[in-house]
């Protein structure tokens, strides 16, 4: 055999050896769990279905816990960990206690899958597969939810305290740079904002608003907004951030904000003279396109820095390490 010849051959077989051994990053995929736990998606949305019935405010519950999670360390359900020897949870941070919920409901749908194929499917995927039969069952969009997400053995509540987050009073310009640090875009965040057409807010986060008297705000919108929502005590008190349909899954949170109707800071700062505007009055006039435009920013969103393949684990318990 010729020099070249031995060369190319040693070559060829350093090349497949590099090939085989080398570690590459897992994909997500929408059959992931179609050989090991074929009947995962249909056990978890019957899970989900019972739970909105129950209380239909639970589907914009569910949507924001599914945010929480995926915009502090990525979508890998650190979110549902309670406080352990090794961990202090997210559930104490300043953006979540008190007011991100649903964490029973997301535990009843793994214990149910758990049922059928132990130590199979992730929290996070739970949580994320959840998120989009929340919106189905409430008038919204579906969507192809792409799988083989693991769980996180640690929470960040400092990540969760400091920014990863959005403030309920940020400006527009911190807004789009949060959402922009996770790889969305401004026509994302607008479009998942649009998650306010349903789900209520507490007094404390819009007191300010409803009382400053400012240009960016219905007179008579405000002075409704009021009756339920005193100047001192009452922060808990809760109120639609979507005044006309709020249990409804609609485009009518972009029409709110046009009429100055918007509950948060945040919701009217989308509608304020800034880059945003033209996004908000392309879904108040077209509904199809902001329920599109959802469901491809909810694909997205899942996807913020999953854990694949070997790395994380699968919890069997949402909010332990271990069982």
């Amino acid at each position: 055999m010729s020099s070249q010849k031995v060369f190319t051959t040693i070559f060829f077989l350093l090349f497949l050896s590099i090939s085989i051994t080398a570690p590459s990053k897992a994909q997500l995929s929408s059959t992931f769990y179609d050989g090991t736990c074929p009947n995962a998606l249909r056990t978890i949305r019957t899970s989900i279905r019972t739970a909105i019935s129950r209380e239909r405010r639970m589907a914009a519950s569910i949507l924001r816990l599914h945010f929480h999670d995926c915009f502090v360390q990525g979508c890998d359900a650190s979110i549902l960990l309670d406080d352990g020897p090794s961990i202090v949870s997210e559930k104490n941070a300043l953006p979540n206690v008190g007011s991100v919920r649903g964490y029973e409901v997301i535990e009843a749908a793994k214990s149910e899958v758990e049922k059928l194929c132990p130590g199979v499917v992730s929290c996070a995927d739970i949580l994320t597969v959840a998120a989009r039969d929340a919106s189905e069952m409430v008038g919204g969009p579906s969507w192809s939810v792409k799988l083989g997400r693991r769980d996180s053995t640690t929470a960040n509540i400092v990540l969760a305290n400091t920014g990863s987050l959005p403030g309920f009073k940020d400006p527009l310009d911190t807004l789009i740079s949060t959402f922009g640090n996770n790889g969305l875009s401004p026509r994302d965040m607008v479009a998942l904002s649009g998650a306010h057409t349903i789900g209520q807010a507490q007094c404390f986060l819009f007191r300010d608003r409803i009382y400053n008297n400012g240009s960016d705000i219905d007179a008579g919108f405000a002075s409704t907004r009021r009756r339920r929502c005193p100047t001192i005590d009452g922060n808990g008190n809760l109120a639609a951030l979507d005044l006309v349909t709020p249990n409804s899954f609609d485009n009518n949170y972009f029409k709110n904000l046009i009429q100055k109707k918007g509950l948060l800071e945040t919701d009217q700062v989308l509608f304020s003279g800034g880059s945003t505007d033209s996004i908000v009055r392309e879904y108040s006039n077209n509904p199809n396109l902001f329920k599109s435009d959802f469901a491809a920013a909810m694909v997205r969103m899942g996807e913020i820095s999953p854990l694949t393949g070997q790395e994380g684990v699968i919890r069997r318990i949402c909010s332990a390490l271990t069982s």
